[in-house]
């Protein structure tokens, strides 16, 4: 759970990270910004400034925010029926650095750390590197995680339609709908 403040605050310093790398938002864009702090209640370790583009049955794109050294926990969209495999998404690096995590051999110097006290929910230690230019693409049902470097960074997500309220996440205390208080 949040509070107005930092919800304000945190979409204040998404605009001015989104304005550093070029990105243009609307009035609406900017007041839409998501704030997902994954109701543990720690934004500055384990969080993502979300702006959604569109959403549609078909497709999904969106702007992720990360600040520095923040976190999007682990977790994997599964298959929704016969019909819908789970998300399909390719992260496109824009500004900073991006550490993903994914299923393979274990980086022996992975770039990132999970957050404190959570570390027994981080499972998937194949790192991936992305820098301003590089992008990634998951098939769906992979459970993944990621962090960004020391300035914070901002991928492009697109994908197939977008159900986070479905998201599997490896910790169980996580809840994916953020809690204003």
């Amino acid at each position: 759970m949040i509070s107005r403040d930092e919800l304000a605050n945190a979409r204040k310093r998404a605009t001015g990270f989104l304005r550093r790398a070029g990105i243009v938002l609307s009035p609406a864009d900017k007041r839409n910004i998501e704030v997902a702090d994954f109701g543990l209640g720690d934004l500055k370790n384990t969080g993502l400034e979300i702006v959604t583009y569109v959403n549609t049955e078909r497709c999904c794109a969106k702007e992720l925010v990360l600040f520095p050294r923040q976190t999007c926990p682990e977790h994997r969209h599964p298959r929704q029926s016969s019909a819908d495999s789970g998300k399909e998404e390719t992260f496109r690096c824009r500004w900073g650095a991006v550490y993903l995590y994914v299923p393979g051999r274990k980086t022996a110097k992975p770039h990132a750390r999970p957050p404190k006290g959570t570390e027994q929910y981080y499972t998937v230690w194949g790192e991936i590197v992305l820098r301003p230019g590089q992008q990634h693409t998951l098939r769906p049902d992979t459970l993944h995680w990621f962090q960004s470097g020391p300035h914070g960074a901002i991928l492009s997500e697109f994908s197939t339609h977008s159900r986070d309220e479905t998201d599997v996440f490896t910790n169980p205390a996580i809840q994916r709908a953020t809690r204003v208080r």
